[in-house]
């Protein structure tokens, strides 16, 4: 996979990602393309485990019971769905969230915010800025501070190409609100 996009537009590679989460659930892609006619994806994964689990149900219903808390977290992600929904999963578990969509505005709302922040949770790969250079910035001006990584690259993937160091707290994309939940409360709780 490969990227015609200039530095600093993005990435490019959402059907790399696509592909990658397709393949890490036991699925499979077929795409058909022709010219002057557009191009049509077929995705084919497996049954869910939690098929039993309403999709369209309320976020509130499905973390219901677990564990939230009081701190709060510095929230930056670049996909407006994937930031709102951590939005809405943590701060129905009563965290207060800031939010970003890139790590720029990131440092600017740390720089300006007086309370403490107890957690980043960063996306890995974003335009402008990448989660790990972002949370060395970060800890230079808050060192306690827990970050939490996620990404639709495979933990493999992004430690084997050095974005990542090994052994970081990592979630895989696409995250469920109750893994979400679960990975936020047991990192501030360590």
């Amino acid at each position: 996979f490969f990227t015609t996009k200039e530095k600093g537009k993005g990435t490019g590679l959402g059907l790399a990602t696509v592909y990658g989460v397709i393949k890490q659930n036991s699925g499979d892609i077929h795409v058909y393309s022709e010219a002057d006619k557009g191009t049509t994806f077929k995705i084919y994964l497996p049954r869910s485990a939690d098929a039993g689990v309403d999709s369209t149900a309320p976020v509130k219903a499905i973390t219901n019971g677990l564990a939230g808390g009081s701190e709060t977290i510095l929230l930056v992600e670049d996909e407006v769905l994937v930031r709102d929904l951590a939005l809405q999963v943590l701060t129905e578990q009563g965290y207060t969230v800031l939010e970003a969509e890139n790590g720029e505005k990131a440092l600017q709302i740390s720089g300006h915010y007086h309370g403490t922040i107890d957690l980043l949770l960063t996306d890995v790969v974003m335009p402008k800025m990448s989660g790990s250079a972002l949370a060395e910035k970060i800890k230079e001006r808050c060192p306690q501070i827990q970050v939490l990584y996620m990404s639709g690259y495979t933990e493999n993937a992004i430690v084997h190409h050095g974005v990542l160091k090994n052994g970081v707290n990592f979630l895989q994309k696409p995250i469920t609100p109750i893994t979400l939940s679960q990975a936020v409360r047991r990192l501030l709780d360590s």
